[in-house]
């Protein structure tokens, strides 16, 4: 007759079993990292279309003796655009150079002004920013709601494919600025019937010297820049 005994597993042998786990784990981890960064080491960054902040600034977000392996790509580009300046970046990677590229978008000033003895500069899409940029801009006196309205025009612009390049002037006749280099007046809040409009228009009426009034509402009337605005 065979007599069993109790298995006991004591807690210091369950210490030393997770212990050993946890040093496998890590070997592990060294051991890829190690061999990662020998077989695919990052061995340049080449950054294009970057022009308002200094490149340092992207390299310094490359960690020091980083692999192509685990560079992680997406959060690069996240840190990247988290600078005003950038509207959206771009992460690639060469397996045979080693190279890792950062394509980057910018913003650019288009309004430069003065509110509440405050000086603000706005991107084309409303984003505050922090300088000029060396943007050659009219500098124009506002209130916080001719600012809103701004920033809400612009966006709207933007998302019917239109950028709005550079507020000229704001007064009692409207906002004055150039839209995808041409002269265009609007006042209050631009409907996205007028944009989708006014972008059609534009290319029927390829000449310089023509202005866009968007002051009517559900109208995009265009004139003579020199001469006012006439027409419908």
């Amino acid at each position: 007759m065979l007599s069993s005994r109790p298995v006991s597993f004591s807690l210091r042998q369950f210490v030393k079993a997770i212990s050993i786990s946890f040093s496998v784990a890590a070997l592990t981890a060294i051991t890829v990292y190690i061999v990662s960064y020998l077989a695919l080491p990052v061995t340049g960054v080449r950054i294009e279309g970057v022009h308002k902040f200094p490149k340092s600034e992207i390299r310094q977000d490359v960690p020091n003796r980083a692999s192509l392996i685990t560079l992680n790509s997406g959060l690069l580009e996240r840190r990247v655009e988290s600078n005003p300046w950038v509207q959206s970046a771009g992460v690639s990677k060469n397996w045979r150079s080693g190279i890792v590229t950062v394509k980057v978008e910018e913003r650019r000033a288009v309004l430069e002004a003065r509110i509440n003895g405050k000086k603000v500069f706005l991107a084309s899409d409303g984003t505050r920013l922090r300088g000029s940029g060396g943007a050659d801009l009219h500098r124009v006196s506002l209130d916080k709601s001719q600012l809103e309205e701004i920033v809400e025009n612009a966006k709207l612009l933007k998302n019917e494919g239109l950028t709005l390049d550079a507020v000229e002037s704001v007064n009692a006749g409207g906002v004055k600025a150039m839209v995808d280099g041409r002269e265009v007046v609007f006042s209050g809040k631009i409907e996205a019937g007028q944009a989708r409009a006014l972008k059609s228009i534009m290319r029927k009426n390829p000449g310089a010297d023509k202005v866009f009034d968007l002051r009517s509402p559900q109208r995009v009337v265009v004139g003579n820049a020199g001469s006012g605005t006439s027409g419908a």
